[in-house]
């Protein structure tokens, strides 16, 4: 305490001067590096293999309710049931990613920060996986024609929305390690379009998939089939 009191009473303007740089300096850069430093962890083998293993069970889940569909007979009341099913299992999964979105769309406009995403992703989770299956399986009872070029969009745009979720896990995980205050614009320019290419694939993915399915509809009320 002593050598700084002395060191100020004699030369304030240089003790001042030296002081002041470190400081500002030390807390612009050591966030940024914190942060370059959880971007860069890499994913681990555990992670990918889990990944891959979830893939190829979404996988043969989407192929298992096509075959079902088209080569099995349900008949009229289980055709009912499903649609029914299949109609909320829409709603639940497909209202929960528009929330989830539309949260994540926020933060890339610096509305709010990035650690209010997490609890609600956590707490979504498992209603939108919950509603694929379900999706999966009542899409099975009602018989879609998969040699009409329409329809096989959107089942495969079913099959993308599944494998684009598992595949944007890793970024996730890294970015919610990152500090509450960090923004978009700090993230690095591969994480950023990484992000941006998995929103756009979801949400034209489901928009696709959904207008399809209520055009199908109308067209077999209409038709009487």
């Amino acid at each position: 305490m002593f050598a700084d009191t002395r060191t100020t009473l004699t030369r304030p303007e240089t003790r001042t001067a030296t002081n002041s740089a470190p400081r500002y300096q030390s807390q612009r850069r050591f966030p940024a590096r914190r942060n370059r430093a959880a971007l860069r962890t890499p994913t681990s083998r555990k992670q990918t293999v889990r990944l891959f293993l979830l893939g190829v069970l979404c996988t043969a889940g989407w192929l298992a309710s096509l075959l079902a569909g088209h080569f099995a007979e349900f008949g009229p009341e289980l055709h009912r049931i499903g649609l029914a099913a299949h109609i909320l299992a829409l709603v639940l999964s497909f209202g929960t990613i528009l929330v989830v979105d539309w949260l994540g769309l926020l933060w890339l406009m610096g509305k709010v920060h990035m650690h209010e995403s997490p609890k609600l992703e956590a707490a979504a989770k498992p209603l939108i996986w919950g509603g694929l299956a379900l999706l999966l399986a009542s899409g099975a009872l009602i018989q879609p024609d998969i040699t009409n070029p329409v329809t096989a969009v959107k089942l495969g745009c079913v099959l993308v929305l599944m494998l684009n979720g598992l595949s944007i896990a890793p970024a996730m995980h890294k970015m919610f390690a990152l500090p509450r205050e960090t923004r978009f614009s700090e993230l690095g320019r591969r994480l950023r379009l990484r992000l941006l290419i998995a929103l756009s694939i979801s949400q034209a993915c489901w928009w696709t998939a959904v207008l399809i399915g209520l055009v199908n509809s109308t067209l077999r009320r209409w038709t009487g089939m």
